[in-house]
């Protein structure tokens, strides 16, 4: 597997690991709403990262901006949840607007991501696609 992909995988790994800890931290809980909703957000993200990996880890020739949605869509996924798990923790945010600009994030990166696929389907066939390696001739 190439770096970037496995890059996604490893940060999407962990988002799962951490969204299944915090969904176990609200069942524990009482009227831990926010640790709920950062859960959820981080294993269905998780599972969209690792899928969007393998997507790109299939298109190694034009994966180069899915590949940079994904990431934003990770990072905004880690902004969001991690503010939401501040509140309910800390009593306090993160920082200020930091649970709206991951959201943002979020919502911006399905947003390239959909442009990507778009561009893809536009695409006239075999444009960007890695030359094929010939295969070793018989003498």
């Amino acid at each position: 597997m190439q770096k970037r992909p496995a890059f996604i995988v490893m940060i999407a790994s962990l988002q799962g690991a951490a969204g299944v800890g915090l969904a176990a931290a609200a069942a524990h809980i009482e009227n831990s709403a926010n640790l709920h909703t950062a859960s959820l957000f981080l294993m269905v993200h998780a599972g969209a990262g690792l899928a969007l990996a393998a997507l790109a880890a299939g298109q190694p020739g034009r994966s180069g901006w899915l590949l940079g949605a994904t990431l934003a869509l990770l990072f905004g996924v880690t902004l969001f949840s991690g503010d939401l798990a501040s509140r309910a923790w800390r009593g306090d945010r993160l920082f200020p607007y930091a649970a709206p600009l991951g959201g943002a994030f979020v919502i911006l990166a399905w947003l390239a991501v959909a442009a990507v696929a778009l561009a893809w389907l536009l695409a006239p066939a075999g444009a960007g696609d890695p030359p094929e390696r010939s295969a070793p001739k018989n003498r």
